[in-house]
């Protein structure tokens, strides 16, 4: 046995030789953290896509100081698996740093565990406010917050939905309906912050479980209120649900303007039809925007077309993409996996406004937020999704949705 050992162990050696260096020089692991199963499965699944065609590209270019990159994925459905995966990738896959993760409470639990463990995480899609506002060090942002998009939701009401209405938003009389997660109650919370400052009528605020199976109680105050404009942040099955039933209902407000990616899915449009004409919704920018103010979106459309045989599902891919690129460069920078040279390497990285496939640009501050990444304001049209706002990627001109 022990002479045994001692030829499998020369095996080992030689090949390891004949490479230059020791087997595990040869990859850089990087983790994949996202809810690959589950309600939120299709999101996180469209968000993983984008990292991977980054990964791809850059590894067809050489990968990173010669290193080819690997993705560990982790599948975490919630706060209670994210901590598990997290672990596994920080202590038993032994990961340089972790890509994540879509969703706000499964970044927020994650992104614990990869501090401790001193590993960079790299978050490209979770949006609550409170990821960032921790004192983290080595946790990085690339995507806009959850702040932001209820501040584009009121700026796109005054420059774009109430124009377009022809009436001055502040006769409007406006709910806010959220799911009650870290997402959708950071999202209101700017959203009745910003409407109270600018003297707008708050007839509802309603808030509900992501999981809920029906909406209707909710739909009737909405309804009874006669809200005419609804700023509705959620996840795709509780939108679904509440087009259906205010359809049922026979609630149909003069204009609705969602906040993330629950009602830019393809699949939601699909699967709400008719009533989805017109709606609104502020998000990361689409495929479906002007390329000139978006360099390399081109490409990338084309690379995920060839790659899964299907144009991108929402903007997560796109934005997921971009996010991994920045920070791939940004570890080639750092040219070491020291977490300390990470930091410096993101915090000195600087990409100028327009210049990506997603018209972002990169600058981080402090406590690890891209300052330079924006929201776009769609619209659906005839069963797709355009782009309206703002003009610089604006592809069309907004519609009456009554």
């Amino acid at each position: 046995m022990f002479n045994a050992l001692r030829r499998v162990a020369a095996a080992i050696g030689i090949g390891c030789a004949l490479a230059g260096a020791p087997a595990h020089a040869q990859e850089l692991k990087l983790g994949a953290l996202f809810p690959f199963s589950g309600g939120l499965a299709l999101l996180g699944d469209e968000s993983f896509r984008g990292v991977q065609l980054a990964v791809d590209e850059r590894n067809a270019a050489g990968g990173i100081n010669g290193r080819q990159i690997t993705l560990v994925k982790a599948d975490a459905v919630d706060a209670s698996q994210a901590v598990g995966e997290a672990r596994r990738l920080t202590s038993v896959e032994n990961v340089a740093a972790v890509f994540g993760s879509y969703a706000s409470g499964i970044s927020q639990a994650a992104t614990q565990v990869t501090e401790l463990a001193g590993v960079p995480y790299f978050e490209l899609g979770a949006t609550a406010d409170t990821i960032t506002g921790r004192g983290f060090k080595y946790l990085f942002r690339v995507n806009p917050t959850a702040k932001n998009i209820g501040d584009r939701t009121l700026e796109a009401l005054v420059k774009v939905v109430g124009p377009t209405m022809k009436v001055d938003p502040k006769t409007l009389k406006l709910a806010i309906l959220h799911e009650d997660g870290p997402y959708g109650a950071l999202v209101a919370a700017a959203q009745k912050e910003g409407a109270a400052k600018l003297g707008f009528n708050v007839v509802e605020v309603q808030a509900y479980s992501a999981k809920t199976v029906d909406l209707s109680s909710v739909i009737l105050r909405l309804k009874g209120a006669g809200a005419d404009v609804v700023l509705h942040t959620g996840y795709q099955n509780d939108v679904v649900l509440f087009f259906r039933q205010a359809t049922a209902a026979g609630y149909k407000p003069k204009a609705v303007i969602g906040g993330g990616g629950g009602h830019s899915l393809t699949d939601t449009a699909q699967a709400v039809g008719a009533p989805m004409e017109g709606v609104y919704d502020v998000d990361f920018p689409q495929i479906t925007m002007n390329a000139a103010g978006a360099p390399g979106l081109g490409e990338f459309v084309a690379a995920y077309q060839k790659k899964y045989s299907s144009a991108p599902r929402s903007g997560h891919s796109l934005a997921n993409y971009v996010g991994a690129k920045a920070m791939l460069e940004v570890l080639a920078r750092a040219k070491s996996s020291d977490k300390d040279k990470i930091r410096e390497a993101a915090l000195a990285y600087r990409v100028p406004a327009g210049s990506t496939a997603a018209g972002w640009g990169v600058q981080f501050n402090e406590i690890g937020q891209n300052t330079a990444a924006t929201l776009n304001l769609m619209q659906w049209q005839q069963g797709k999704l355009a782009t309206v706002f703002p003009e610089a990627v604006a592809n069309a001109k907004p519609i009456a949705s009554n």
